[in-house]
């Protein structure tokens, strides 16, 4: 017995349907698309500190998910052996921002497209999320919003300071007040207006308030 003669039904026939030349086509696609989500991502992020190994991940992710994809509908077999053997396999990863599970969801699906031969739908669809995910961000950059801090003395300082914040800000939106035996400490959720901060020098001002902090808010801690 040959090796040719062991072989020859589960594996030495299966090489055959291989093909070089469309792994080669889908794989340079999936490199373009995962370049593509890279440049989206690193351009639409606004988080606390930018992560260079997760967005090459994104890329990397596009492409083992469609060389996967090739491997189980090119044959039957090989897709329940797959499934198999990818259900006992567990990623844990911490997700820094919301917004990352949108990008590799993203990378997934398109490697998916790409490995099953629709690349027209992987590249329309691709360019319909970045356009969206651009717009989206930019437009939420223009309405950065803040935490102001102030801490007076008494009453008749909170009233005054929080009228002059209220005629400053375009928005005012009070959050907590502490009241305790050494004075008032007022948080609020404001929007500036043309990005002035000057407002905050004239309630530092006021006779009564202690000192005012303002503090850039992202949705995601408070100060």
């Amino acid at each position: 017995m040959t090796f040719n003669d062991i072989f020859k039904s589960s594996f030495l026939e299966n090489v055959t349907q291989f093909s070089p030349l469309d792994t080669l086509i889908g794989m340079l696609v999936a490199l373009v698309i995962g370049l593509f989500i890279f440049m989206v991502y690193k351009k639409t992020f606004n988080g606390v500190m930018y992560s260079s190994s997760f967005a090459l991940t994104l890329v990397g992710l596009a492409l083992v998910t469609t060389l996967v994809i090739m491997a189980v509908t090119s044959n039957v077999v090989l897709s329940l052996g797959m499934v198999g053997a990818l259900s006992i396999v567990r990623f844990r990863a911490a997700i820094k921002e919301p917004i990352e599970i949108v990008y590799l969801f993203w990378s997934i699906a398109a490697g998916i497209v790409i490995g099953a031969g629709m690349i027209s739908l992987a590249v329309i669809g691709s360019a319909i999320i970045g356009v969206i995910l651009i717009l989206f961000a930019n437009r939420r950059v223009h309405e950065n919003p803040y935490i102001l801090i102030i801490n007076c003395k008494d009453e008749k300082a909170e009233d005054t300071a929080v009228q002059m914040a209220k005629t400053a800000l375009k928005k005012f939106l009070i959050k907590s007040k502490t009241v305790s035996n050494g004075g008032i400490e007022l948080t609020a959720e404001v929007r500036l207006k043309d990005a002035a901060t000057s407002f905050v020098n004239a309630i530092q001002n006021i006779e009564g308030v202690d000192h005012v902090t303002l503090v850039s808010y992202n949705g995601e801690y408070m100060s």
